[in-house]
């Protein structure tokens, strides 16, 4: 007569706890998503408070959408390409967003973007850029 394992004990309760709590995490970072990204499309701001870098790539958005106020083109820009802390809110990275085209009229980095929403998807012609 053996006893049984803690890991055949417990070892089931651990994992449902273990999932139940990443789900949570993920409702929590797909709500805060969309709540900055219903800020930023009905009010047009503020940027402040916004969601962390991390947050909106366990949330499944991936890409971050913005426009360049000189030349009004949307672009989408990849998240998870950004060499950033993870903790970085999103706020903080419209200060490094620069327009080529303006740029190159410019003859120096054209810095003049705002940001418009969070995105899973690029911008394309199935997915036309937020309005």
């Amino acid at each position: 007569m053996g006893t049984k394992s803690r890991e055949s004990i417990y070892g089931a309760s651990v994992r449902h706890v273990a999932e139940l709590a990443a789900r949570t995490r993920k409702d929590a970072d797909r709500l805060a998503c969309q709540a900055w990204n219903k800020r930023m499309l009905g009010f047009q701001g503020p940027a402040q408070p916004s969601p962390p870098l991390g947050d909106a790539l366990n949330a499944g958005y991936l890409y971050l959408e913005v426009k360049c106020l000189g030349c009004n083109t949307q672009q989408s820009v990849a998240l998870d390409i950004i060499r950033r802390l993870k903790t970085t809110p999103i706020h903080e990275l419209e200060r490094y967003m620069r327009c080529k085209d303006c740029s190159r009229l410019s003859g120096r980095p054209y810095k003049r973007s705002h940001l418009v929403a969070l995105r899973p998807a690029k911008i394309s012609a199935n997915e036309p850029p937020s309005d």
